[in-house]
């Protein structure tokens, strides 16, 4: 049994979560080429509204809110079933990265990460799902990261909330493909972001926001469960996950010279 993917874009009624910038950013510009109505959430208001502006009027709503607070994203669902009468896709895309190592370990931010990057797509989760149970239909994209296969130098609290959501995923598809509701579980290697911006090493493969988006929204109109990008990179991070453990370290210590 194969999970439905998406015909056609236009005409759907999809919310991009993490929209201000990045890979949300390039999600939203996408799917309004494709004739999708796009609701854009994120906490910074101003670069929502800039984006807002320079898409067509009526396929776009603008609904500023921030993932660690539950009621926001429940208002914002309930906005979105008022102005368009259902949902087709949620792409939950925002997250926060900080790199950290064991010798600068700093709790505050490793549960502001956590809070973040797997508590909310639980909570944008919690909010759709009811209704998308209801109907026997709808989509659920949560972008995560290859960060999350394995343990990586620099990623101490972000790589577990992204493993985090590999798992939450897992599950997810497992109990919603008899439902009718298709999971796409999304780890990008790296992409040029502000996140990434922070990294003071050099980034095999790395790839645009607007590349990135085009592997997401393909990945989700194919019905694929398990989209990761760019192969390459990713399915080399694949490999290591089957390995040994002392092979699996002494191949980070050789490769990973960070």
């Amino acid at each position: 049994m194969k999970q439905k993917g998406i015909d056609s874009f236009s005409g759907k009624r999809v919310w991009v979560i993490g929209a201000s910038s990045g890979i949300g950013e390039a999600c939203a510009k996408a799917l309004i080429s494709f004739g999708a109505k796009v609701a854009i959430s994120g906490r910074r208001v101003e670069q929502l509204n800039q984006l807002a502006g320079s898409m067509p009027a009526d396929q776009v709503l603008v609904l500023p809110l921030d993932v660690t607070n539950e009621s926001q994203l429940t208002q914002a669902h309930q906005i979105i079933l008022e102005r368009w009468g259902g949902l087709d896709l949620l792409l939950f895309v925002s997250g926060m990265y900080v790199p950290m190592r064991a010798d600068e370990f700093d709790i505050a931010i490793a549960e502001k990460t956590i809070d973040t990057n797997l508590l909310g797509p639980m909570r944008a989760v919690a909010a759709v799902l009811p209704t998308m149970l209801k109907q026997h239909a709808g989509h659920i994209a949560i972008v995560g990261s290859v960060a999350g296969y394995s343990g990586l130098p620099k990623a101490l609290a972000y790589g577990p909330s992204k493993a985090g959501i590999i798992n939450f995923c897992e599950t997810l598809y497992y109990d919603l493909l008899p439902q009718g509701v298709s999971v796409h579980m999304i780890s990008p290697g790296f992409v040029a972001t502000e996140a990434t911006a922070q990294n003071d090493f050099e980034m095999p493969a790395l790839m645009s926001p607007k590349q990135a988006a085009q592997e997401i929204l393909q990945g989700i109109q194919a019905g694929e469960f398990d989209i990761h990008f760019p192969k390459r990179f990713s399915g080399f991070l694949k490999f290591l996950r089957i390995l040994p453990y002392p092979l699996y370290f002494w191949i980070v210590r050789r490769f990973v010279n960070i």
